[in-house]
């Protein structure tokens, strides 16, 4: 650890901390409605995509008419990514002349992009068409990311509203995140990312000499474009197998500055754009704050973790003085290695610039952990917002509990109701994860998979179910996910993280939303304190430590005292 790479972190949230107000103005801007600099140039297109959909933007739908929505338009997007990945030998832009995808990878591809978990069982350069890449994948990284940013547009206005049967109209929210905010900004990214050196062509590959005279065949594609829209919107699906440790992927130190401030941006943002919807920016900071701790800290810890290096290799005579650099990138070092971790596990990112599965056994679990926490540090684009506000929902409860008064957030009274729906989605993930988790465990094939014996090979295991549940997309690393059984099992867990969370989430949004908003009074615990952010902060932490410490403490703890002690399995 070093004042540098201390300076380096610090200067990076700053920078997201500076973003934050001014981006979260305009999209507060763009999703009820006003006019922006963008309405003159976007705003005859948008109508014109309502026209060409036969959609009214003034007709608004009930929660179960918006769910059905978000479902159908996933089903949709599944069945044609699907169809595009099983017939990509016979469309165009396939200069490699790969065939089509084998039909347990499509699935669990499909399911991937179109759930914004882009868990990649496959190396993009050697699998995927240019076709795939742009028309399937690269489509489905905007529309995924707008779909969560819409089913967190419908729970805050119904936070927003008193005695409404409505929460928006999902095919409006789908349609201004896509056009006013993710496609103008990844064009922008997109321009800086060409500028840095990544590769935007639609050539299949160059032939270099080496200095030993042979011949090395480099790939290329239309790299940049998909870069940015995968960390913009939270996606994370690297057009190269190594991801963004991948030159073309991530040049140099100021690309992997731009990488994770894409990653952060927008997420952070809409926390201060619920805070202006509904009135109370202090709310919305709030939110942030308990983000912001929880993440820091974790940056910390794998910083410290990794920078302690590999006590074995120490052992052997290795100088252990820039730490454990084992699966990382020189030119990116500890501390913006460390950053970057936390940063897409935290949100539900996944793109990595250094294999997960080489970090130490304390520095590999943080990233599991931040995970398992829901995604919500600040959580992916959309989800992580709508993630935060159940943990919001239960804090309140808990509060209510120890000051006697029927708990509120917002105005809005948390009943019942609001309360089996909100443990309806929290409780989704640990039985995704550990189900899933114990029977690959066990079953030989399953095992005959991971790339470690011993609690590494567990957590290879553990890791990925918990990836795949809470649409990160990011692996550990060693564990051979490309079979009929990891394709499918993973797929059915991303579908769960997805939707049999989100749905409870629009569930919730329908109860509140035909709610008196009453104003505060003197006995209304404030949810904009510090005491309620301690209080946030430590429900996440609860829910998470709880749940997944067993599975952990037979993973990457007893790594972690394992190697302490010197030894190896």
């Amino acid at each position: 650890m070093s004042l540098i790479g201390w300076l380096q972190i610090g200067l990076l949230f700053l920078i997201v901390l500076l973003l934050i107000k001014p981006l979260g103005l305009f999209m507060a801007k763009v999703f009820s409605g006003e006019r922006t600099f963008l309405s003159p140039v976007l705003g005859p297109v948008e109508r014109g995509f309502y026209s060409l959909a036969g959609v009214d933007p003034k007709k608004e739908q009930g929660w179960l008419a918006y769910a059905f929505s978000v479902i159908a338009f996933s089903v949709m997007g599944l069945v044609s990514l699907y169809a595009i990945l099983r017939l990509q030998a016979y469309l165009p832009y396939n200069p490699q002349g790969f065939p089509g995808v084998a039909p347990d990878l499509a699935f669990n591809t499909a399911v991937s992009f179109v759930t914004n978990t882009n868990w990649q069982s496959y190396g993009g350069e050697t699998t995927m068409s240019h076709f795939s890449q742009m028309a399937g994948l690269t489509v489905h990284n905007f529309v995924s990311a707008a779909t969560g940013i819409a089913m967190a547009l419908a729970l805050t206005r119904a936070f927003m509203r008193s005695h409404a049967t409505t929460v928006g109209n999902f095919w409006v929210d789908l349609t201004r995140s896509t056009l006013y905010v993710l496609l103008p900004l990844a064009i922008i990214v997109a321009i800086a990312f060409v500028a840095m050196g990544l590769p935007q062509t639609l050539d299949a590959s160059v032939t270099a000499t080496t200095l030993e005279g042979a011949k090395q065949t480099i790939a290329l594609g239309p790299v940049a474009s998909q870069e940015a829209i995968k960390q913009l919107g939270t996606n994370g699906g690297g057009f190269f197998n190594v991801n963004a440790a991948h030159p073309f992927e991530n040049p140099t130190a100021l690309s992997n500055y731009l990488n994770i401030v894409s990653m952060l941006t927008i997420s952070a943002a809409l926390v201060y754009t619920f805070g202006q919807m509904v009135g109370d920016r202090r709310q919305g900071w709030a939110f942030i704050a308990a983000m912001a701790i929880l993440l820091i800290a974790g940056v910390g810890v794998i910083y410290w973790a990794e920078a302690q290096g590999n006590p074995i290799l120490t052992a052997l005579g290795l100088d252990n003085a820039l730490g454990n650099m084992e699966g990382k990138e020189v030119r990116f070092g500890q501390a913006m290695t460390a950053a970057y971790a936390a940063v897409t596990t935290g949100l539900s990112d996944g793109g990595v610039n250094a294999m997960h599965g080489s970090f130490t056994g304390l520095g590999g679990m943080i990233p599991m952990f931040l995970m398992q926490l829901g995604e919500v540090l600040p959580g992916g684009v959309g989800s992580g917002l709508y993630g935060m506000l159940v943990f919001a929902i239960l804090a309140v409860f808990v509060a209510g509990l120890m000051v006697g008064r029927t708990p509120e957030l917002l105005g809005k009274k948390i009943e019942s109701r609001e309360m089996k729906y909100a443990m309806l989605a929290v409780l989704i993930l640990p039985l995704s994860i550990l189900v899933f988790t114990a029977f690959s465990a066990m079953l030989p094939f399953a095992v005959s998979a991971i790339g470690t014996n011993g609690p590494h090979g567990l957590s290879e295991i553990l890791y990925a179910y918990t990836s795949a549940t809470g649409n990160n997309g990011s692996a550990f690393g060693g564990l051979s996910a490309n079979s009929p059984w990891y394709n499918t099992t993973l797929g059915i867990a991303m579908l769960l993280g997805r939707f049999g969370y989100a749905i409870p989430v629009l569930a919730i949004a329908g109860s509140l939303v035909g709610k008196t908003r009453t104003t505060a009074s003197a006995g209304t615990f404030p949810t904009h304190t510090p005491l309620f952010v301690g209080l946030l902060v430590g429900i996440i932490l609860i829910m998470g430590g709880l749940q997944y410490f067993p599975a952990l403490a037979l993973g990457p703890i007893v790594e972690h005292f394992a190697m302490l002690a010197g030894q190896t399995f």
